[in-house]
């Protein structure tokens, strides 16, 4: 009973933060909303006793993926104004696009016959010496080790590209010149004025 309610507190919460990370129009409050997903998604993972899974969606994207993300979002300098202005001209092509993607979801599990999870049992009890790690690990470079190489290929290219965008040659943009930083002297930086005292009146 306990489990069921923590499991509709936190879907609760992870719908109402994927919804904000689809309608902020601030890039960075919609980043944050997407940290709030994963953190409840990764609860929603422990209540499954898949903690492996928990800790690497916790580590490896709110850790480490999400706060390159906002590095680049804040980069970037995006005129979010600009923006804005074309983003009423393709909204038809945004929801025709979106209710495609539910009429394919929805013909999938009318296809399935359903979900294929019975709800009313729960996960079967594992002993004590199981290792949801070892299988994981296991399956992931036996079975599924191209799409695993495939996948880090694709992150390796975003990054460099995310990089490059940041490198572009922007109006105002000020750079470091670590040569002329090391270079510089003291008197260069700093005056030493030697004067009289004066009375106070």
């Amino acid at each position: 009973m306990l489990v069921e309610m923590m499991f509709y507190v936190f879907a609760t919460i992870l719908v109402g933060a994927a919804l904000g990370v689809i309608v902020a129009r601030n890039p960075v409050i919609s980043a944050l909303s997407l940290v709030l997903c994963f953190i409840t998604s990764a609860a929603i993972w422990l209540l499954l006793e898949a903690e492996f899974l928990a800790v690497v969606l916790v580590l490896v994207y709110v850790g480490a993926v999400m706060v390159l993300f906002l590095f680049v979002v804040m980069m970037l300098d995006i005129n979010l104004a600009e923006l804005r202005q074309g983003f009423t001209r393709f909204a038809w092509l945004g929801w025709l696009t979106a209710l495609a993607v539910i009429v394919e979801i929805v013909g999938v599990i009318w296809s399935r016959g359903g979900l294929g999870i019975d709800a009313s049992k729960g996960g079967t009890a594992q002993p004590a010496d199981y290792s949801n790690t070892l299988e994981l690990g296991r399956v992931l470079y036996t079975q599924y080790a191209y799409p695993f190489e495939l996948a880090a290929m694709v992150l390796l290219v975003a990054i460099v590209a995310a990089i490059a965008l940041t490198m572009r040659s922007r109006i105002g943009l000020k750079k470091q010149d670590i040569a002329r930083q090391v270079a510089v002297r003291r008197e260069d930086r700093v005056r030493i004025v030697k004067m009289k005292a004066e009375k106070r009146s």
